[in-house]
């Protein structure tokens, strides 16, 4: 069975934790919220995985842009958000724009994508022999 993102996305669900958000984040993270700080993570490991766009748009709270989210659109035109709900009711994203990786691992945040991705690659099923090697 060849791996998707309705395989792929529990996987990358279980393998947060605060070793997996950004590192200011760490302290905020929680088992109540476990996508909070996940987006840029998760959606250079699904890209790694599945291909397709890297999505960027601002998040706002009271007029005030506070960060930037990250999530996916495959290959296939479907776009994914794995960490929509890390938001609180006062928060809100806004724009969307498709983002150029640069070549290798990320070069802000490294560690905790190395962490997520080697979490991921040895939860992912032993028989997709495709999958591309570590880049970290």
């Amino acid at each position: 069975m060849a791996l998707d993102i309705d395989r792929l996305a529990p996987v990358i669900r279980s393998a947060w934790g605060p070793d997996t958000c950004y590192p200011y984040a760490r302290e905020q993270w929680s088992d109540e919220n476990p996508s909070r700080e996940q987006c840029g993570m998760s959606a250079l490991v699904i890209q790694d995985l599945l291909g397709g766009d890297l999505l960027l748009g601002e998040v706002f709270v009271d007029g005030q842009k506070i960060g930037y989210h990250y999530w996916n659109r495959l290959p296939d035109g479907t776009v994914v958000d794995l960490t929509a709900e890390q938001f609180a009711e006062e928060e809100t994203v806004v724009g969307c724009e498709v983002v150029e990786r640069p070549a290798g691992a990320p070069r802000h945040f490294a560690e905790p994508y190395v962490v997520l991705r080697a979490r991921v690659l040895n939860m992912v099923d032993r028989n997709h022999a495709s999958l591309p090697a570590s880049t970290g």
